[in-house]
């Protein structure tokens, strides 16, 4: 059995298409719907070109974020989806959502959490000079970038690195580490105990 997944972006779709290129490679996962929160968003054509349904939301439909969320819920719900997996999706998720969902809504963070949450992690991590920073993948909550953490992967910060190419290689670890994350759910490989620590074997 394929994990269903809806997938939620706002931006370019690079760890939508590092989903799309990993199932055509034998992910176990179908990606069921995508939605967008800007009509902009170059992801929306990644779905698309994959066959993918997609829903394209404005920044009128976030007037009431509870609705919107509300029905995004339903959106995903009706598409069959039994994870949501946010990529890039820059809108907090409220109740309506976590609660439909619940512990089944994936985030990537480009910092090794509980270090810099945030929007702007990785520069953060580069002004305070850290020698290693990484990707933190996570279960959302209502909690900005403090859900219980799936998955991290250190990034060192290199003697020749500028900001540009520290951002290429967390972006790349953020490629390998998602995918990675889905088939271990996929395959029944993730729990959480009673301390809501996840293990994954």
């Amino acid at each position: 059995m394929k994990l269903k997944i809806g997938v939620l972006l706002s931006g370019s779709g690079t760890n939508l298409q590092a989903i799309i290129d990993e199932i055509a490679n034998g992910l176990p996962v179908e990606i069921v719907h995508v939605l967008s929160s800007r009509p902009d968003a170059y992801g929306i054509e990644r779905a698309r070109a994959a066959g993918i349904p997609v829903t394209v939301f404005d920044r009128s439909c976030y007037e009431d974020p509870i609705a919107a969320d509300a029905r995004i819920a339903a959106i995903m719900a009706e598409a069959g989806a039994e994870y949501l997996v946010m990529a890039g999706y820059m809108r907090k998720l409220t109740p309506a959502v976590l609660n439909a969902f619940p512990d089944h809504v994936l985030n990537l963070h480009p910092a090794l959490l509980p270090s810099f949450k945030g929007a702007h992690a990785i520069q953060d991590a580069w002004d305070a000079g850290v020698k290693v920073t990484g990707v933190t993948v996570h279960l959302a909550n209502e909690d900005y970038d403090k859900g219980p953490i799936v998955a991290q992967r250190a990034v060192p910060v290199l003697e020749e690195d500028d900001i540009d190419s520290l951002e290429a290689r967390i972006h790349d670890t953020e490629h390998v580490i998602y995918p990675e994350v889905l088939r271990a759910i996929a395959e029944g490989r993730m729990t959480m105990d009673e301390d809501r620590k996840i293990h994954i074997c």
